[in-house]
């Protein structure tokens, strides 16, 4: 009878077992469906290879869609790859391009719920390749590189064991980075440190203030949605966030804003208004990067309490009782967002270092990074800190002014860790940069370049250090992205290509610049060819061309010295490689010399580069 018993107690706690437990293989696995984690699961599903994406919250996202910041800061003319695809499906959702031009801080709004939508579409479309597990977190990860184990559990407490042979870190905060033993900075860094002579001369914990967006709802001019006034409530720190019967000249020395300003800031295609006010709004300053689960749910509960109070502000001081928290876009029970808009994260050691100098003059920079460049970005670098206590001893980081630039693939490698890349905000960036580099189309592209390399090494067997920089630029390229942020040519004209590649090469070189909230770059595409601003040392040794205005005929005459082109009619290869009026006596310009030489020479393609942009010879 004990035995018969013992075997009904087996059974059933194997059965128990088996339930609450199931063990997955994937060769990617990317953990937080946020902006980044969602490209990155697309890029490396559409290569081919077993892919999972594994997210905390009900909706993919993140920033765009979970924390409601559906107005998109830049890159409006940078449109590329997944994040060019996503924009093009607003686009096509609301009808054109125009029609996303709803509020004035953005040239492309949206309504959360439908981006979360277009995103699990996207995702779907990529079929039984992309696994999609939401209300998952991480419980535990351990193993290496072609071996990870990470124990995930769900709402209900169910845990599942994945096994993966690359890991993407695509959380907010940085998480799994942290825990598979990656070292990272958190705060301003030091002067001394990082070189650049505007960040502060100690370096200190402080990070951007948080947002806990809110999504209101006209509900007609005569509904009075008032919601019960907040605990703690205080109008004095919203006076100054519009024109009102309490604000006075602000100590900033910023505008007041009529109050119509200040919410039409974010309005929606959807007729909604997204509440993510950074003068005197609901901007919220804590560091819980290094807090525990239940103490970030506290200090992210006070954030939230913040901007009710600022909705209970909206409603009563400036007039507008009939907006209210919109009741038909997020499913939770107090009409807001999942999760809050974190500016800032943790920032890893990685391969490369990516500084505010680094972006402002990358060519005079100590490291050519500019030639690995996987993510282009056009927006200022925007810093949040308002609401620090000591906010007016902070550096003024209020719109530095950059050109536009590209972030280098060495930032999402961690030094110290084999087989995991990271994405989202959490790479390898100064504390300043990242005012730049954590705008959501860099986000979304930095994603794609992880899923690119992590798909990369799983079809290759190998280690992901032992991708080459240009292979993966080769499979952006192939994507639909930018590796450099030129403005000169359209992504489908037939020589957009040459002009990415011999840009990355640094042959010839772009011209940054920054006019207000303008930042450019352009490769000077029908400037006349000088000879002095061809630089092949790096890659063909020393080489007379001597200086001036080059012909057309000089070029091809040195093409045919360096043995490149064939001889016989030139004219013949030059209308091949799609270039008009051969005229040996004009000026060639940039252009035709970039399509020439990237033909001629193929240096992007015969020459690797290390996560540093230094040739390897």
């Amino acid at each position: 009878m004990k035995r018969v018993m013992r075997n009904i107690i087996m059974a059933a706690l194997l059965v128990a077992f088996a339930s609450c437990s199931r063990h997955e293989t994937v060769d990617v696995l990317v953990i937080g469906g946020g902006a980044s984690g969602t490209a990155a699961g697309i890029q490396s599903a559409r290569m081919g290879v077993n892919t999972m994406i594994a997210e905390q919250t009900p909706w993919l996202g993140g920033m765009l869609t979970s924390a409601g910041v559906s107005c998109i800061d830049g890159n409006y003319k940078l449109r590329s790859g997944i994040f060019g695809e996503f924009t093009d499906s607003l686009a096509a959702r609301y009808g054109g391009y125009e029609a996303l031009k709803t509020g004035w801080v953005s040239n492309i709004c949206f309504d959360p719920h439908v981006g979360q939508e277009i995103f699990t579409s996207m995702t779907d479309e990529c079929g039984e390749l992309l696994k999609v597990r939401r209300n998952v977190s991480v419980h535990k990860i351990s193993g290496e590189e072609g071996d990870w184990d990470v124990v995930m559990k769900d709402e209900n407490g169910k845990r599942s064991h994945i096994k993966a042979r690359v890991l993407i870190d695509a959380t907010e905060l940085g998480d799994v980075a942290k825990e598979c033993g990656v070292s990272y900075e958190v705060g301003m860094d030091s002067s001394a440190d990082t070189g650049e002579d505007i960040a502060p001369a100690q370096a200190n914990d402080i990070i951007q203030d948080l947002t806990y967006v809110a999504i209101l709802k006209d509900y007609g001019p005569d509904a009075d949605m008032t919601i019960e006034k907040p605990e703690g409530y205080d109008p004095s720190v919203f006076a100054n966030c519009a024109e009102n019967r309490l604000s006075t000249v602000p100590e900033t020395g910023q505008t007041l804003w009529s109050p119509e300003m200040m919410i039409t800031y974010g309005k929606t295609p959807g007729g909604y208004y997204m509440i993510n006010w950074p003068i005197y709004g609901n901007d919220f300053y804590v560091n819980a990067i290094d807090m525990s689960q239940k103490e970030r749910e506290e200090a992210f509960g006070q954030a939230k309490n913040f901007t009710e109070c600022f909705i209970y502000f909206i409603q009563t001081e400036l007039g507008m009782k009939n907006l209210g928290i919109a009741d038909d876009v997020f499913p939770t029970e107090d009409g807001l967002p999942f999760i809050p808009y974190h500016r800032e994260s943790r920032r890893i050691a990685g391969e490369a270092f990516l500084t505010m100098d680094a972006v402002a003059d990358p060519y005079a920079y100590r490291f050519p990074y500019y030639r690995t460049g996987i993510a282009v970005g056009d927006y200022a670098v925007d810093h949040h800190h308002f609401r620090h206590p000591d906010w007016k001893s902070l550096p003024d980081l209020h719109f530095y002014p950059v050109p536009s630039f590209n972030v280098p693939l060495g930032v999402i490698i961690p030094e110290e860790v084999d087989g995991l890349l990271v994405a989202e905000k959490s790479v390898s960036v100064s504390n300043l940069i990242n005012g730049a580099t954590r705008l959501q189309p860099v986000v979304m592209q930095i994603g794609q370049a992880a899923g690119a390399l992590a798909a990369l090494a799983c079809i290759e067997k190998k280690g992901v250090k032992e991708i080459g920089v240009r292979q993966v630029q080769e499979c952006l390229l192939d994507a639909g992205c930018y590796i450099m942020p030129y403005l000169d040519l359209p992504k489908h004209d037939r020589h957009f290509l040459a002009l990415q590649r011999i840009g990355a090469t640094g042959i010839l070189k772009g011209e940054g610049r920054n006019a207000g909230w303008s930042n450019e770059t352009w490769f000077r595409a029908g400037d006349p060819l000088l000879a002095e601003e061809i630089d092949i040392q790096d890659y063909f040794g020393a080489f007379s061309i001597g200086t001036g205005e080059v012909t057309v005929g000089r070029m091809m005459e040195l093409m045919r010295m360096a043995g490149a082109v064939p001889y016989g009619d030139p004219s013949v290869w030059w209308e091949k490689l799609g270039l008009e009026d051969y005229d040996e006596s004009r000026t060639a310009n940039r252009l035709e010399a970039a399509v020439v030489i990237d033909a001629a020479f193929d240096p992007f393609g015969r020459f690797e580069v290390d996560y540093k942009g230094n040739v390897i010879r």
